[in-house]
């Protein structure tokens, strides 16, 4: 016998294409071209908006899915961004408007939020389960009323309105097909960014943390700065929704931050699924097109009855929503890069 039966083999190198996994590239492909056979409607008010709040989901998500840590104040989170954006941008409300440009505005309104989630992360971190959940939705409550009632900076009751998108390029990014692929390119950004944060090492340690805070604490991790660390980067993500929310509204006011906009957040995280970030766009696209339609089948007074009963069916079906119904017919299929580990967390 030979000393090459007992050398290990090399391990096999994957292409690209492998690596990315067949189901990426078919819904890349997909989402590129799905602008050549979609209306202007499709593309801003389903797509577009699909991928803003599928990206706040996303941030719940990361907090929810990998850190155990459950939020209700990431639609006050994106509010901090789009307020931002009004204040030191431009608006045609006579208040404020400093006429920062885009470049300046978008960036100090995406840091600016994440600060505040990193402080609100600060304050959440210090209790688990239900008293997590009542504390972001006591800060997103007292968030809306404060904007509400002061109408020196937030311009109270009727917002900021007038807000445009920037021109750049050549191009007017509020424009349909521009702003789709503005909200595709932050989007595939922020979901590649999830999915490489949780092979990452502070990824595994988020995800140990929440499966045992103790045990992690007691081998030498500081538990609390991991947590709000994840509540920063969750809030990069809120704030860059939060600025395109802005655009395609062309407003912000406190009703885009008041409690039933958060809780709608919740609805589609769990609706798609908390086990992996393609969960999140899953159930922003089922909601959206819910509110968009629904209407027209049960009327403008019970629209949200019918999304509130498709909600409960689903979390009854399925507790880990449409990607467990996936997983459930297709149990052992791993190779469209969307398979989940047995712990809940993605690959």
């Amino acid at each position: 016998m030979t000393l090459a039966a007992f050398t290990p083999a090399a391990p096999v190198r994957k292409s690209w294409f492998e690596r990315l996994g067949i189901g990426h590239v078919l819904l890349g492909a997909f989402l590129l071209l799905y602008p050549l056979i979609a209306s202007d409607f499709f593309l801003t008010t389903i797509g577009g908006y699909s991928m803003i709040l599928g990206m706040i989901a996303l941030s719940l998500m990361l907090l929810a899915g990998y850190g155990g840590m459950v939020s209700l104040a990431q639609i006050t989170i994106a509010g901090v961004a789009a307020y931002v954006i009004a204040i030191f941008g431009e608006n045609n409300s006579n208040v404020h408007g400093f006429g920062w440009p885009w470049w300046i505005a978008a960036p100090f309104g995406i840091f600016l939020a994440a600060l505040f989630s990193a402080m609100f992360g600060w304050i959440a971190v210090r209790t688990e389960g239900i008293y997590t959940i009542m504390i972001t939705l006591a800060i997103a409550t007292a968030s809306f009323y404060f904007a509400q009632q002061n109408y020196t900076l937030f311009n109270g009751f009727p917002g900021y309105s007038g807000l445009r998108a920037p021109e750049a390029f050549g191009l007017y990014w509020r424009e349909p097909r521009p702003f789709y692929y503005l909200c595709l390119a932050c989007a595939a950004l922020a979901y590649a960014a999830v999915l490489y944060g949780s092979r990452s090492t502070f990824g595994l340690t988020l995800q140990a943390i929440r499966d045992n805070p103790r045990r992690m604490r007691a081998i030498g991790y500081d538990v609390t700065a991991h947590k709000v660390f994840a509540w920063f980067l969750s809030g990069l993500i809120a704030g860059t929704a939060g600025v395109l929310l802005a655009w395609f509204n062309g407003r912000i006011s406190p009703g885009t931050i008041a409690v039933g906009p958060a809780i709608n957040i919740l609805i589609i995280a769990i609706i798609g699924g908390l086990r992996h970030p393609i969960g999140p766009f899953l159930g922003a696209v089922v909601v959206v097109l819910m509110q968009t339609f629904a209407i027209d089948i049960v009327g403008a007074e019970r629209f949200n009855t019918l999304i509130g009963l498709f909600f409960l069916v689903i979390v009854f079906v399925s507790p880990d929503g449409i990607l467990g119904l996936w997983e459930r017919f297709k149990p052992s299929q791993d190779r469209d890069g969307w398979h989940s580990r047995p712990d809940g967390t993605g690959v």
